[in-house]
C-alpha cells in the first residue's frame, strides 16, 4: 500500500473534498477519518459514495494512535487545526493543515518542533493550482505595474476576513516590488465559494488577474499532491510554490 493518511474535518465542506481525492488515490491509503459530526458512521456513506469501510471517528489522538499514519490532513478550525498539527508532529505525523487564521503563537511553535522532529509540515491557504498560477503571473505583471490592490470574496461563513489566500497573495506581491503596503478589500455574501482579484493599475489602463474557485472539489489534486510531497520535506511550507521547491 502506499502512504497512510487521516483526515481531520472529514465530514466538513473542503475536508470531504480532500477525503475523496485521498480514496481515489492509488498511492495513498485512507485509514482514519476523524470529525465532530457522523461518528460512528461510514464515511463513504456520508460523502454519498457507498461504503468504505472506515467509520468517523470523534477523538484525533486515539486516532493517530491506533492507525499510526504518515500523514494527517486537517480541514477544521483555526481555533484547533495548530493543536492538531502539533499533536501530529509529536505523534510522529506529518500535518497538511488547510486552516487559515492560526495563532501565529502556534505556528512559532510548530516551526520549533517541525525544527526539533526533523519531520515536515505543511500550511496551506489555498490548495488550488490556479491559485499557484495567479502568484506566479502577478509577478509578471509587477514588472510593469507596481499598483497593485486584492479584492476577495468569500461565502458568508467564512471565519476570517481578510483571507488567509488573499494574504499569501498580499506577501507574494510585496515581496516582489508591489508598492506597499498592498490594500485587501473583502467581501463575504451568500452564493459565493472563493475568488481572488488582483487588480494592477498604470497610466490609462488597468489590468486584472482573477482565480474563481466553482467547486471546492478544485482543492483535491493539490492536497493530494502535498500528501505525497511533505513526506520528503524537513521544513514547514506554507504555500503550494515552497512546496514545489522542496
Amino acid at each position: 500500500m502506499g502512504l497512510r493518511v487521516a483526515v481531520a474535518g472529514a465530514t466538513g465542506k473542503t475536508g470531504s473534498e480532500a477525503a475523496k481525492a485521498i480514496q481515489a488515490a492509488d498511492d495513498l491509503e485512507l485509514v482514519a477519518a476523524v470529525a465532530r459530526s457522523r461518528a460512528g458512521q461510514d464515511l463513504g456513506t456520508v460523502l454519498g459514495q457507498g461504503p468504505w469501510d472506515l467509520p468517523v471517528e470523534v477523538d484525533l489522538d486515539e486516532a493517530l494512535r491506533r492507525t499510526r499514519p504518515d500523514v494527517l490532513v486537517d480541514f477544521t478550525l483555526p481555533t484547533v487545526a495548530g493543536r492538531h498539527a502539533l499533536l501530529a508532529l509529536r505523534r510522529g505525523v506529518r500535518p497538511v493543515v488547510g486552516a487559515t487564521g492560526i495563532p501565529e503563537s502556534e505556528m512559532d511553535q510548530l516551526r520549533r518542533l517541525v525544527a526539533d522532529t526533523g519531520l515536515g509540515a505543511a500550511v496551506i491557504p489555498n490548495f488550488s493550482f490556479g491559485i499557484l498560477l495567479l502568484a506566479r503571473f502577478c509577478k509578471q505583471a509587477l514588472r510593469f505595474y507596481p499598483d497593485v490592490e486584492i479584492i476577495e470574496r468569500h461565502h458568508a461563513q467564512k471565519v476570517d476576513r481578510p483571507s488567509g489566500t488573499a494574504m499569501q497573495l498580499r506577501r507574494v506581491l510585496e515581496a516582489a516590488g508591489a508598492r506597499s503596503p498592498v490594500s485587501v478589500h473583502s467581501v463575504r455574501l451568500p452564493g459565493l465559494v472563493a475568488h481572488h482579484e488582483i487588480v494592477f493599475g498604470g497610466p490609462g489602463e488597468t489590468l486584472t488577474l482573477r482565480h474563481d474557485t466553482i467547486s471546492r472539489a478544485s482543492f483535491g489534486p493539490g492536497v493530494a499532491m502535498t500528501v505525497r510531497r511533505v513526506v520528503g520535506c524537513n521544513t514547514l511550507v506554507e504555500d503550494l510554490e515552497g512546496l514545489l521547491a522542496e
